[in-house]
């Protein structure tokens, strides 16, 4: 019986170092004589009854990875930081470990190749580059003094003894090249922005825009920590969205999302986007800026003095030149000939002198669509295109100073004829001056 009790005890004990749980056998009440495992971490004990029968007990202890792992570490309640982290993360498990096989791939998708991972979301390209922005383009001393110096008076913001405002609000008259201008320094310095429009500032979905504004943030703070790459985030035309004109209606979006300007610009480093709080959940101070015509329709208190410091850009002859003549360069148009440009339309936006070279184009473009077959056989020519041929090289036109000045007045007379024939007066007839 000795025999047989040991065979088993050493069939039960090898069988134990496979299974997770703890094993029990149990045949008689224990007796006090117990044979115990040498080794401490996982103790083993067989009992012998009086009759001969045994009983073998197996315990295996809660194993720590660290006296000093934050993992295991309980609070107050019982709860460990795996069942905080999950309850505090406004995701579901599909967004933070679908791997194949254990998640549908219905539901985890297989399009990347690879099983999702936690870092899914920030795999995308949310941020903008500037690829398309090819040539040589001049950007305004002034311009670029003050984008520059707020986005790195941001970044040393804690090496400053002063308040920071966090938002750059650029304002000015329309088509001046706020937003252009913008982007040309935004590639000089290697910037990668997150930019958002106006469009994006409303929702059929009460808070959505806010919490959208707020996940852009932190997503550039990543790319700042993850990458290694400056960023920031950019709301153009925000007078769209946000400004109060006549009588139109205050929505909570529009509240919302200008507590949530308001917010960022007060606590740059702590935000939320629905989770609970976290003490270690600081967030990169991401600097923002914004563009827009009016700024007066704006909620006073998001504009106000140690929140947005505003930027009023209105070029001058000068600047407007310079820009006009790299814009012209490739066109062979001298300095002068662009001065004598500038002067004849005095008082036109930047966006003019762009739309009046365009124009130049329209007598090639109609003449290369008679080279593809005329207007019959544009569809097909454009849409599907034949294997067998090629396209008729397009020519651009020669720039003179002549034709520029035929299309800038082209333009110009559009522009008085919007102004002049208001036909809306005649549609609507109680509308007021």
């Amino acid at each position: 019986m000795a025999s047989l009790c040991n065979l088993t005890s050493s069939s039960l004990l090898s069988q134990s170092l496979f299974s997770p749980s703890s094993l029990s056998v149990t045949r008689t009440p224990p007796s006090p004589f117990s044979i115990s495992s040498s080794k401490s971490s996982s103790p083993k004990s067989v009992e012998h009854g009086d009759d001969g029968d045994c009983e073998l007990k197996i315990t295996s202890p809660n194993k720590r990875l660290s006296e000093q792992s934050s993992w295991e570490a309980k609070d107050a309640l019982g709860r460990d930081y795996l069942f905080r982290l999950g309850q505090e993360a406004d995701n579901m498990n599909i967004a933070v470990g679908a791997r194949a096989g254990v998640i549908d791939d219905l539901f985890a998708g297989n399009f990347l190749g690879k099983d999702s991972d936690i870092v899914f979301d920030y795999r995308q390209k949310v941020t903008k580059s500037f690829e398309y922005l090819q040539g040589d383009y001049y950007i305004a001393p002034l311009f670029m003094d003050k984008v520059v110096c707020h986005i790195v008076k941001n970044f040393i913001a804690h090496l400053l003894n002063v308040k920071v405002p966090l938002i750059l609000g650029i304002w000015g008259g329309k088509g001046q090249g706020k937003s252009f201008q913008t982007e040309l320094i935004f590639q000089a310095m290697a910037v990668e922005p997150i930019i958002m429009s106006a469009g994006e500032l409303e929702s059929e979905r009460a808070g959505e825009p806010g919490k959208l504004i707020r996940e852009r943030y932190r997503t550039a703070s990543q790319v700042i920590q993850n990458q290694g790459k400056l960023s920031c985030l950019m709301i153009n035309d925000i007078d769209a969205g946000l400004g109060r004109f006549g009588n139109t209606q205050m929505t909570v979006n529009n509240q919302i999302v200008v507590g949530t300007l308001m917010n960022l610009s007060d606590n740059p480093t702590r935000v939320s986007i629905g989770q609970d709080w976290r003490e270690s959940d600081i967030t990169k101070r991401v600097p923002i800026i914004v563009t827009g015509n009016d700024f007066s329709t704006i909620y006073a208190p998001l504009i106000r003095d140690g929140r947005m410091e505003k930027f009023y850009w209105q070029p001058n002859h000068e600047d407007i030149v310079n820009i006009v003549h790299r814009m012209y360069g490739k066109d062979g148009i001298s300095k002068e000939e662009v001065v004598s440009v500038v002067n004849t339309f005095p008082s036109q936006a930047l966006d003019f002198y762009g739309a009046l070279r365009s124009r130049t184009y329209d007598r090639s473009i109609l003449k290369w669509i008679d080279d593809i077959g005329g207007i019959e056989n544009l569809g097909a020519r454009l849409l599907k295109g034949r294997k067998d041929e090629e396209f008729p090289v397009f020519t651009p036109p020669q720039q003179t100073v002549e034709a520029l000045l035929e299309s800038g007045h082209s333009l110009l007379k559009e522009q008085q004829l919007i102004m002049e024939n208001k036909l809306s007066k005649e549609y609507m007839k109680n509308m007021d001056d």
